[in-house]
């Protein structure tokens, strides 16, 4: 197990990314190319970072102050995040998060991301992917 946003969490959330065709492929088809921020909103800087070529994760882990600038980056507080992994999210929730603050987009346009659905769907299932992933906070 590893704590949420790690480096061994993001290496492990990577491997679930490349093996849901659901997320790959379909951003593979749009080219999606992106480098992902996450982290809670009481804190400056993110806690870890995923880097996406052509819908494949190819680096995730740790951030730090070397790491290249976000496209995204989205924070919601710790108690916020467990949730959404334990129970899963779908659009409404998202949603929902998104319009009372819970979630927060410092990088990234979510209300465009929405309104495409080549990128609004991998988005929804990536929070599904988290749950994949053993958290230490869950246990």
């Amino acid at each position: 197990m590893a704590a949420l946003f790690s480096d061994e969490w993001m290496k492990q959330f990577k491997d679930a990314w490349n093996a849901e065709p659901e997320v790959r492929d379909r951003l593979a088809e749009i080219d999606f190319n992106s480098v992902v921020y996450c982290g809670f909103k009481n804190e400056e800087t993110p806690r870890g970072l995923f880097v996406v070529e052509k819908g494949e994760c190819v680096h995730a882990g740790a951030w730090s102050e070397s790491e290249p600038a976000a496209n995204w980056d989205m924070r919601a507080d710790i108690k916020d995040w467990l949730k959404w992994i334990e129970n899963g999210v779908g659009m409404m929730g998202l949603g929902s998060a998104f319009a009372t603050g819970k979630l927060k987009f410092l990088v990234g346009d979510y209300k465009a991301m929405l309104k495409d659905p080549r990128m609004a769907n991998p988005f929804i299932k990536c929070f599904g992917l988290m749950h994949q992933v053993d958290t230490d906070e869950l246990k």
